[in-house]
């Protein structure tokens, strides 16, 4: 009989990045890094890298650092989106420890495209205890070349100097995961049962992305409308009271419209009082959720007409959020537990 302890498998749970301080330095090393992939921005590298250096990371920074102050948690030395990214793994791996997974030998992790902890670093980690099989799960429930590829081609890059190289899994979308949209559902009536006010539209805001890319063959677009088409059929809400729009455009090229910031202008203007506002397309609270759509969009809101406000949290680690990575790790990892 075999008694043998089974391999360690590895879970790296991978989010977007974010800046180590919220200081200029800081977050112009982080935007150079995320504005020179080629998978973000497209734009021929003759005509972008002398903007970016010349131009941007002289001018962006500074204001981008004075948004991360506002939301910086100070217990931690941390943003949001990696503090909630690190609750994120901490609460996976005490789930993987109790044998909630299916063996308590998964090993979970947390990693950045972008800045701190790095991927390979994540790799790193899980393979020094032991995993020989690592499950790569990228928290982007909607698929798009810079954000899902940009990942996998980072893992491929990473394993390409390997000598040893682990056996990875990268986890699919899961745009249209009932388990995903049953966390927002629940995660959306549960915050509107705290308010003190009843919305009369309820708008969901995507990041957005420029239009060419979506006319290139990028589903992005559609899994947003998907999602949703699904999250209103979840919440019994019809198309005029569960809204789709496009957040932080950048730059002067078209996007994928309509355009949020617009989008709650014209509802106010056309009488609307009273609109909260959901991120389903981001898993954990971040500079775009927090300081964009809590401040600047609600000041937009507000000074065209409307009345009250409200932002719904990310999923981040609330319990729905936890239950959602639970199913989505236990149904990646089928065959290998």
């Amino acid at each position: 009989m075999n008694h043998s302890l089974p391999k360690p498998i590895g879970v790296l749970l991978v989010n977007l990045g974010t800046p180590e301080a919220p200081d200029a330095s800081s977050v112009r090393r982080y935007l150079a890094q995320f504005l020179s992939d080629p998978r973000v921005v497209e734009v021929p590298r003759f005509i972008w890298l002398p903007l970016l250096h010349v131009v941007i990371l002289n001018t962006r920074p500074a204001k981008s650092a004075k948004g991360y102050r506002h939301i910086w948690n100070r217990e931690t030395d941390e943003s949001p989106l990696k503090a909630f990214t690190r609750l994120q793994a901490e609460k996976l791996g005490a789930t993987a420890e109790s044998g909630a997974l299916g063996s308590s030998a998964v090993k979970v992790d947390y990693a950045m495209r972008y800045g701190e902890p790095a991927l390979a670093a994540g790799i790193e980690r899980l393979m020094a205890k032991g995993c020989e099989r690592i499950l790569i799960l990228p928290l982007y429930p909607q698929y798009a070349a810079s954000t899902t590829a940009t990942a996998f081609d980072a893992a491929a890059r990473i394993l390409g100097k390997m000598r040893r190289q682990p056996t990875l899994r990268f986890a699919a979308p899961y745009f249209d995961d009932p388990a995903y949209i049953e966390a927002l559902a629940q995660g959306l009536r549960e915050h509107l049962k705290t308010l003190d006010f009843e919305p009369e539209v309820v708008l969901a805001s995507f990041h957005g992305l420029p239009q060419f890319q979506i006319d290139k063959g990028d589903p992005y677009k559609a899994q947003c409308e998907a999602t949703t088409r699904l999250l209103r059929e979840a919440t019994g809400m019809d198309e005029s009271q569960l809204r789709l729009s496009f957040q932080s455009r950048f730059g002067r090229a078209k996007w994928i419209e309509p355009y949020t910031a617009d989008t709650v202008v014209a509802l106010a203007k056309e009488g609307v009082k009273r609109l909260a506002i959901v991120a389903p397309g981001f898993s954990a609270d971040c500079l775009e959720t927090i300081e964009e759509l809590g401040v600047e969009i609600r000041d937009l809101f507000l000074e065209a007409g409307g009345e009250k406000f409200a932002r719904v949290p990310c999923l981040n680690d609330s319990e729905a959020g936890m239950r959602l990575l639970v199913a989505l790790t236990r149904k990646e990892l089928a065959g290998w537990i």
